[in-house]
């Protein structure tokens, strides 16, 4: 079965969201939170339990405490994106006692969407999860084909190609390098990324803009020409250089 954020809306109309954390209050009370605001709630304590949920119930989004027994959520999370193999990124919101960049990088940088550093109260959570949503929606516009060069973004598949390489990304670096496509051959200013991809205070600051520029390039730059280009003191820009 497929994620598809648009998909589970209108088939079931309910988004089903699993909360992992070893910490069986929190996991009821986020449980609450989210069935009181229009979700399907699941839950689990344990690494393990975690992974049989997900292959059963495959769910809209994953909440997930970083610090579990046995497997931690970073392995736990690269074990699903593993699995995912070529199909759509569910989104991911990593819970975390942790507030250092270096973790927060670690868990943004193997698929995580989000950061939430405990404590924290629900109604931040809620906002970040609908936030987190609405950057995972597909919203093709009139034409489903973005291209620049040899980089094509198919809006309707979510499908992004660069010559005859296919190139798997996450919803929310899906969303930067769509951004950056649609307004191709123009400056955009570090706040502009930030404000775009999201939306609301995650902390967002240079270096996590940085780091999903960086593993963007990774991904998008293996071959000539480079189309990703930091604009010295500004922010970014995606172009194919003069003369290439």
């Amino acid at each position: 079965m497929e994620y598809s954020p648009s998909k589970a809306r209108k088939d079931v109309d309910v988004v089903k969201i699993l909360v992992v954390d070893d910490e069986e209050h929190i996991t009821e009370l986020l449980e609450m939170g989210l069935r009181y605001n229009g979700f399907e709630a699941l839950s689990a304590n344990d690494s393990r339990r975690a992974l049989e949920i997900w292959t059963t119930e495959r769910p809209d989004l994953l909440i997930i405490d970083v610090m579990l027994p046995e497997l931690d959520g970073f392995e736990v999370v690269k074990r699903i994106r593993s699995a995912e193999g070529h199909r759509t990124s569910m989104p991911i919101i990593f819970l975390t006692a942790k507030d250092t960049t270096r973790d927060k990088i670690q868990g943004l940088s193997i698929g995580g969407d989000d950061y939430v550093t405990k404590p924290f109260s629900i109604e931040e959570l809620i906002a970040r999860v609908k936030a987190v949503l609405r950057r995972a929606e597909n919203a093709p516009s009139s034409a489903p084909v973005l291209a620049i060069g040899d980089l094509e973004i198919n809006e309707e598949t979510r499908e992004v190609r660069r010559g005859t390489r296919s190139i798997e990304l996450t919803p929310t670096e899906y969303k930067l390098l769509h951004y950056l496509v649609s307004n191709q051959r123009t400056v955009l200013s570090k706040v502009q990324l930030l404000e775009h991809i999201w939306e609301y205070d995650f902390d967002a600051n240079a270096s996590v803009l940085e780091t999903y520029i960086s593993y963007l390039r990774k991904k998008v730059d293996v071959e000539e020409p480079k189309l990703i280009h930091t604009i010295r003191g500004i922010g970014y820009s995606i172009r194919i250089p003069q003369g290439a």
